[in-house]
């Protein structure tokens, strides 16, 4: 009497490579899952309670990023600027807009603005924006196209490895001091000899930045 069909063999030959595939899909898709918006938040679009226009405040009306993040060349943090700085300009324009109203009930309350944060990293991650900027990293290096943004977006993955791909070559990324701050800056086309250039004025060496404690504290 026959114990299997036909077909058996083939079935248990899928099977077979079904268990063995399945590790290896697993970690393809845990990775691609690591990598998505979904955990890295890339592109995703924050609700704030003014809907702050970086495109009209920066590239209309040409504010510089240092009027409102005042700690960003001193400071590990950039800092959100205080009501009394939204006010300097609307206590004269825009004073009766209803989407200002928070603002104005700020500076009356003496209650500081919940605006929420865009650029998150996790606790245990080290990053300061002073060393950045004085190293040459511009704000939109890391930031995205902010001149273009009606509202701000986290445009970078912020993940260990785009980090890592930085550090290990900053060269492409480097520009000279007065371009740190300029939202329209495009690297020129001979960056590959002008990367070095400024890695050598800004006494950047590489060999160290890859060390867990640079970012592991």
């Amino acid at each position: 009497m026959q114990l299997f069909r036909p077909g058996a063999n083939t079935i248990a030959t899928l099977v077979m490579a079904s268990i063995g595939a399945a590790p290896v899909l697993a970690v393809g898709l845990s990775y691609e899952v690591m990598r998505s918006p979904y955990v890295t938040n890339q592109n995703v679009t924050r609700n704030q309670p003014v809907p702050f226009s970086h495109e009209h405040h920066v590239s209309g009306l040409g504010l510089d990023c240092r009027y409102c993040h005042t700690s960003v060349e001193k400071a590990r943090f950039a800092g959100i600027p205080p009501t009394e700085t939204c006010m300097t300009c609307h206590s004269q324009i825009w004073t009766n807009a209803q989407m200002l109203a928070p603002v104005r009930e700020s500076l009356a309350g003496n209650k500081p603005m919940a605006w929420t944060r865009v650029n998150r990293l996790p606790d245990y991650v080290y990053f300061d924006h002073s060393v950045h900027v004085a190293k040459g990293v511009g704000c939109t290096t890391c930031h995205g196209d902010v001149g273009q943004m009606r509202l701000m977006r986290q445009a970078a993955p912020l993940t260990m490895q785009w980090c890592l791909d930085c550090h290990r070559n900053p060269e492409p990324h480097l520009r000279p001091p007065e371009a740190v701050f300029d939202p329209n800056w495009q690297a020129p086309k001979n960056q590959s000899e002008a990367g070095p250039k400024l890695a050598a004025t800004y006494h950047i060496k590489t060999g160290h930045l890859t060390d867990c404690t640079i970012c592991h504290r």
